[in-house]
């Protein structure tokens, strides 16, 4: 009776475990599974060398990041090569760069500004203002969400604008011209600003400029909209890298650059705007002899891995970051599935990577692995004109 008695005991026991490993199980699923619903905006060209696209301007989609599927909205606001595009931190205006030389007349591209219905995901436009620097390639809204800072290409400058309480867009607070030449006499000719980035306090902000081979580092004074060198006004990379798009680790340490002519990667350690590099590793196959031209570069929100893609390879390079030290190691390198990945965006979740292949005028999404940082395609694929930029906006 008393063994009878014991292994009931002990079959209850084990029963009790086991549900409660289950419950564990499910309580740990659930607060990890994707959750969310998103807009999310496409910035384009409408035109290409002066050739008409099939894009129409910016386009709106909804995004559900528990299923990962998206559903298309149609043409949010026409507009002419809305290249790159930016939320408010309000999440009630967007902002974009009309990637364009002549806009009131030469010398200038133009910033657009728009509000943004959050229940259809159309665009109002508000106003439009010169960017102060022709081809205008990339935009960004300070924490605050006061001002827009923009990095123009052609102009080889970046500008502040302040934003009004209606969203629309004042004249410049801040203009900065770059001076100079790379080592490439083709590409590097004159200063190319190609990124601006802001550190996590709003205080620091740092430009990639491609023709000059800099990182360069400003002081933003979000009070006033104005940018000041900061000491040391710049780090240095090799001659002909030309860097495009930077990286920020969230704990602002480590900082890394995407060369689009060398095709690489550099680290740098980040002492409050002081950068020291760490390392510079290849983005390609050391067998890869075709055309170089990196292009896009996130980290994920986990901070454990970075990618990087390459329009001359269609690819994206995965790496793992070291969390003490901030090195980089490659994990892999996937094709994109389309040509010309001239960037790409994570969603907020951290587990979908969406792949803008410029030149088969579509977006490939793939799932992250959480563990391995790895890419797999979800056999899911968004069709629009010349995709070159992507951005979310939370709704619940």
């Amino acid at each position: 009776m008393f063994l009878v008695r014991f292994h009931s005991g002990m079959k209850l026991r084990r029963l009790f475990l086991a549900l409660l490993l289950i419950l564990i199980s499910a309580a740990v699923f659930s607060q990890t599974k994707p959750q969310g619903k998103y807009l999310f905006y496409v910035g384009t060209y409408t035109e290409d060398d002066g050739k008409a696209t099939n894009s129409k301007g910016i386009y709106a989609y909804r995004f559900d990041a528990a299923t990962g599927e998206s559903t298309p909205l149609g043409v949010a606001a026409e507009s002419t090569n809305p290249s790159f595009v930016a939320v408010a931190p309000s999440g009630r205006f967007l902002y974009a760069v009309n990637e364009i030389g002549n806009f009131k007349g030469p010398n200038s591209g133009g910033v657009s500004a728009f509000s943004i219905d959050r229940a259809s995901g159309k665009l109002t436009f508000l106003n439009e203002v010169p960017s102060r620097g022709a081809g205008p390639c990339y935009i960004i809204v300070d924490r605050s969400g006061k001002y827009v800072l923009v990095a123009n290409y052609d102009g080889g400058s970046v500008a502040v604008f302040p934003i009004q309480n209606d969203g629309s867009l004042r004249e410049a607070s801040a203009f900065v011209q770059h001076t100079g030449h790379g080592a490439d006499p083709q590409r590097q000719e004159a200063p190319h600003a190609h990124s601006i980035d802001l550190s996590a306090d709003n205080r620091l902000a740092f430009v990639d400029d491609l023709g000059l081979d800099e990182l360069l580092v400003y002081k933003f004074d979000a009070a006033n909209g104005t940018l000041s060198p900061s000491d040391p006004p710049f780090a240095k990379l090799d001659p002909g890298s030309g860097p495009r798009h930077f990286a920020l680790r969230a704990d602002g340490k480590f900082a890394y650059v995407l060369s689009e002519i060398k095709g690489t990667v550099t680290a740098f350690a980040n002492d409050a705007g002081k950068l020291h590099t760490l390392q510079t590793i290849p983005t390609l196959p050391k067998d890869f002899s075709g055309h170089v031209e990196d292009a896009e570069i996130e980290i994920l929100p986990s901070q454990k891995f970075l990618y990087a893609s390459n329009r001359g390879h269609d690819s994206i390079a995965v790496f793992a970051i070291d969390h003490d030290n901030g090195t980089l190691t490659l994990v892999e390198i996937t094709p994109t599935r389309g040509k010309t990945p001239r960037h790409f965006q994570i969603d907020p979740t951290g587990n979908f990577l969406f792949a803008e292949n410029e030149e088969s005028n579509n977006i490939v999404v793939f799932r992250i692995d959480q563990v391995t940082g790895k890419l797999t395609a979800t056999g899911k694929t968004i069709d629009v004109a010349a995709p070159v930029c992507m951005k979310f906006l939370k709704l619940e």
